[in-house]
């Protein structure tokens, strides 16, 4: 009497694609971007030297939260950048500003990540 209903997999389809899409985007930012592959450089070496420094469970916390938090601000201010270069692609003062803001938010973002680097392993190193 009653048919079984199945949800249409183009559902399922497209919210797999969503990360097709999004491993898409990180791809682009690391073949394109130079800072965004400084950051995975830096991000390997403070994971490298957690793991020769022997951190504990909430240092990793610390530093895994910093590391994505520094990625995750320059995938925005790529973003950011390439918005600002399709919707004035000549020069204009205030998309100069915007870029700079958002680069600015990266540069805050890094130096926060320094800070909290610093504290965790200046003591274990010295």
């Amino acid at each position: 009497m009653f048919e079984k209903k199945i949800i249409p997999d183009s559902r399922m389809r497209k919210f797999l694609m969503g990360f097709t899409y999004a491993f898409k985007g990180m791809v682009y930012a690391f073949s394109t971007q130079i800072n965004f592959k400084v950051h995975v450089l830096f991000s390997v070496m403070a994971i490298s030297l957690g793991i020769y420094a022997d951190l504990a469970r909430s240092e990793w916390m610390w530093i895994g939260a910093v590391i994505l938090l520094v990625l995750i601000v320059e995938l925005i201010n790529t973003a950011i950048e390439v918005l600002v270069d399709l919707v004035s692609p000549d020069y204009h003062p205030k998309a100069g500003i915007i870029k700079d803001v958002s680069a600015a938010a990266v540069l805050l973002t890094a130096f926060f990540a320094i800070l909290t680097g610093a504290f965790i392993f200046v003591p274990k190193i010295f």
